[in-house]
């Protein structure tokens, strides 16, 4: 393994760690704002968190480009059209994400401009809001989920076919990303929602496997390509 390979995967764990942890906290920040009732006056009353949980999802954006960035020339490596596939979905993750960040911030301008008199009827403000956090909703479905489904596979298909980590960790990564994708269309036909049991158990594979691949890649590294496995 070459320094210059330490270093990329050192660098790559630290961008899924940072983006796991930036995501956590945005999405618990958003709270007044996608979780309270009342969310038409909260969420001006706690306009510096959102905005700062946006901040956060701004982090998320930075980092899971960074992944996609950082992975691309292994993955390419193996195969092109699947480096391409990778970093293609990667990005289209990235920018669902992004429009979800401008929707909450949406709405948290139409809360602010209530509370400030400019739009007085609050049955206006509150189905205008409500507009636009049902666009985080899918966004958040679409982004997170279906998007991170598909490049998890990508990039995990890769490392158990060239076994540069613990098959087993691969192997984890192979089933996590169809557990999310299940959890995406179930979701996208109302059978569960995304904040549920449900829909928790069925992205703590994700999570766990995104973290213990992180570390892996801090603490082990990555090795090269075995030349019998990189395809044309």
């Amino acid at each position: 393994m070459t320094n210059n390979n330490y270093f990329n995967a050192k660098v790559t764990g630290w961008l899924f760690i940072i983006a796991a942890i930036s995501s956590i906290i945005g999405l618990k920040l958003y709270d007044p704002i996608l979780n309270d009732d009342n969310f038409v006056l909260s969420a001006s009353g706690s306009s510096s968190s959102i905005t700062l949980g946006a901040i956060c999802e701004l982090i998320l954006v930075a980092t899971a480009t960074g992944t996609g960035i950082m992975l691309f020339p292994l993955l390419k490596r193996y195969q092109e059209t699947i480096g391409l596939a990778y970093l293609s979905f990667r990005i289209l993750e990235v920018v669902f994400i992004s429009i979800g960040i401008v929707s909450v911030l949406t709405a948290l301008s139409i809360s602010e401009q209530h509370t400030s008199g400019m739009i007085q009827s609050k049955d206006d403000a509150q189905n205008l809001m409500a507009t636009f956090i049902y666009v985080h909703k899918w966004t958040f479905m679409i982004g997170p989920n279906f998007m991170l489904a598909i490049n998890t596979f990508l990039y995990s298909y890769v490392l158990f076919r060239t076994k540069v980590i613990p098959i087993q960790l691969s192997r984890l990564g192979l089933v996590a990303s169809f557990l999310i994708m299940t959890a995406a269309i179930l979701e996208l036909f109302g059978i569960i929602e995304q904040i549920s049991t449900w829909g928790i158990l069925l992205a703590l594979p994700i999570a766990l496997y995104e973290m213990t691949l992180a570390i892996w890649l801090i603490v082990k590294g990555i090795k090269t390509f075995p030349e019998t496995l990189r395809h044309s």
